[in-house]
């Protein structure tokens, strides 16, 4: 959706004219995976360095064919506007076919300014930081361990969003996913090295009944990236999954509270009910031997 957004903006036409097919290496044979949240950064500089070839092309075509200064040219809403007139951008596609102007291209990008230096140390190996910020509220039953997450209150950084809409929901996914790999999804191995926890009835991911009944995402505003990114926005994918640290963070809380917050609880992740029950009792335990100690 977002490449579909950025071609269409950078041809001045509708989203309902642009489409995407699958990459295949005969169509980009040096293609680079999508990690770290990098698709929409580098696939949408490459369509847009593309659709400025062909926009670039076509507005030298016309200029000539129409007799006007470049500069005049305007590309907007499906429309090719220039002094005297206008004409759709599918005519004046067809006129440049007709007259053999190219009307394919390729777009290449890549992130600059990052390097990195493995031996010494030192670089600089990412172009720029996203930002966020969760406040997660949790319910214990302090005899049970077992807990519900009740309200979550999320600000994200996405610089200038390229789809606001889109964006929100990869902020609650992330969050959720987080959620579960700190708090559900326990690895357990045998005797004999063998990992039991290998389908959906042992490892227990997030559900939907799973997501908090309070939920408030928002993404920052007015804030787009410093840097040249596309449109000056910013990765959405994966960074928000580490917001869901507060999660955690709050069922720590919750646990020393009951001690007056005297004591750091200690609770590994992920922190399943079963071991919140455990570190209620370690707790328990702890705050026996102060008092004891107080006595004595």
């Amino acid at each position: 959706t977002k490449m579909l957004q950025v071609a269409a903006t950078s041809l001045g036409v509708p989203l309902a004219r642009v489409r995407v097919a699958p990459t295949r290496t005969d169509k980009v044979p040096n293609t680079s995976p999508t990690a770290a949240s990098s698709g929409a950064d580098l696939n949408g500089q490459a369509a847009r360095a593309a659709a400025r070839t062909i926009k670039e092309r076509l507005t030298e075509f016309w200029a000539e064919a129409a007799g006007v200064d470049p500069a005049s040219i305007l590309f907007a809403a499906g429309r090719v506007h220039y002094a005297g007139g206008s004409l759709t951008f599918v005519e004046l596609v067809q006129r440049a076919y007709l007259a053999r102007v190219s009307l394919s291209a390729t777009g290449f990008y890549r992130t600059p300014k990052i390097h990195y230096d493995r031996a010494a140390g030192r670089g600089r190996p990412f172009f720029y930081f996203a930002t966020g910020a969760a406040v997660s509220e949790v319910l214990v039953d302090t005899l049970t361990g077992e807990y519900h997450v009740s309200r979550v209150d999320i600000v994200h950084d996405a610089g200038r969003s390229l789809n606001p809409a889109l964006d929100l929901g990869q902020v609650e996914g992330g969050f959720i996913q987080g959620m579960g790999w700190l708090t559900t999804e326990e690895l357990r191995w045998n005797a004999e090295g063998r990992l039991l926890t290998t389908g959906a009835a042992t490892y227990k991911i997030p559900v939907a009944a799973d997501t908090p009944p309070i939920f408030n995402v928002k993404l920052l505003e007015n804030q787009p990236n410093e840097e040249a990114t596309i449109f000056h926005s910013k990765a959405v994918g994966e960074p928000p999954l580490m917001l869901a640290i507060s999660v955690w963070s709050a069922l720590r809380d919750a646990i020393s509270s009951l001690a007056h917050y005297r004591i750091s609880p200690a609770l590994d992740t992920p922190a399943t009910p079963e071991r919140v029950f455990w570190a209620l009792r370690d707790l328990e335990k702890q705050l026996r031997e102060v008092r004891d100690a107080e006595v004595s």
